[in-house]
């Protein structure tokens, strides 16, 4: 096993930052938002000074690309790192086209069906209708996602390598995995292809399911993590928690919410809010390169911002470990 990196390094030539955002609240992620208002959200971003973005075909059945890239088209393209995923075909689905995407969260026109495919050619179409989507002549990283909501191992036999070769054409700079499932990712990082994994929700202040095998291969392997979902679907992103929280797109267990608000209570006895812990805890494991969070609104974004600029004291993080809820 090769040595482990005082901290794994960004794949040549992407400097990901500390904050990225996470554009599937621009696809009308759970409401509606206008052409204008998901502008205003994206200039808040670039003003407060974040560089990476992430989208997907699945973020409201294209429009999150689509929006993303008409934005990032009057920027200089050399100024911005762009990841977007690979797995879901986006198909005409006329008999649907009279109803919202409800099950899958998005106030869009359900006009168009995902079709599962992670074969070589639907990968390579993926990225290819992406672009024509964002308008862009490249993205920078390209993640296979939700691999295990297909059938995990063909999936991986063969959209890693796929991804791998559209990495040697050099159509793309990095490649990674994106899922919620640490199986997933970790079975990703074993075919020692990928450069980053994105993380959504399984490494954050609440719970860190990673820690066990996944943080150490990557560790080991010198794969990054893109750290997402750290506010557990919005269970940390208030400064006090409470039932009503969403986590996991649903209700919050018990256990879970006894847990953040104990973490709360030890927060605030350090002076520090809920959130802002929780947007920097990530950031303190050697293997993740990015935090990667949403936004709905230019104030939601300007906050986050500011949050990953606050001044945390070590003390807080040693008496976290010292009451077993957070490792140092």
């Amino acid at each position: 096993m090769p040595p482990v990196p005082d901290r794994v390094d960004a794949p040549a030539g992407l400097e990901l930052g500390p904050l990225g955002y996470g554009a599937a609240n621009i696809g009308n992620l759970y409401r509606a938002v206008t052409d204008d208002e998901a502008w205003s959200v994206l200039d808040a971003a670039w003003e407060s000074g974040i560089r990476y973005f992430d989208t997907a075909p699945h973020y409201g059945l294209g429009l999150s690309e689509r929006r993303l890239g008409r934005f990032l088209a009057t920027k200089p393209r050399d100024d911005f790192v762009l990841s977007t995923k690979v797995g879901r075909l986006l198909r005409p689905s006329p008999e649907t086209a009279d109803r919202l995407d409800d099950a899958n969260q998005f106030a869009v026109p359900a006009a168009l069906r995902r079709v599962w495919d992670f074969s070589p050619d639907g990968v390579r179409r993926s990225l290819e209708e992406s672009l024509q989507r964002l308008g862009l002549d490249r993205v920078d990283i390209l993640f296979l996602h939700d691999p295990e909501e297909c059938d995990l191992g063909p999936a991986l036999a063969t959209g890693v390598p796929a991804l791998a070769e559209l990495r040697a054409e050099g159509l793309v700079t990095a490649v990674g995995v994106g899922s919620k499932s640490t199986d997933a990712l970790l079975a990703g990082v074993r075919t020692q292809l990928l450069d980053l994994v994105m993380v959504a929700g399984r490494y954050t202040l609440v719970e860190q399911p990673a820690l066990e095998q996944l943080i150490p291969q990557c560790r080991a392997s010198g794969v990054g993590i893109v750290a997402a979902a750290v506010f557990n679907s919005g269970l940390l992103a208030s400064p006090r928690p409470d039932a009503g929280a969403r986590y996991e797109y649903a209700d919050v267990p018990p256990e879970i919410l006894r847990r953040a608000r104990r973490i709360e209570e030890v927060c605030a006895e350090h002076g520090v809010e809920l959130p802002v812990a929780a947007l920097q805890f990530p950031l303190r494991e050697q293997a993740v390169r990015t935090v990667v969070v949403g936004g709905a609104t230019p104030s939601h974004v300007r906050e986050n911002a500011a949050r990953m600029r606050a001044t945390v004291p070590e003390e807080l993080w040693t008496r976290l470990d010292a009451e077993g809820l957070v490792p140092a």
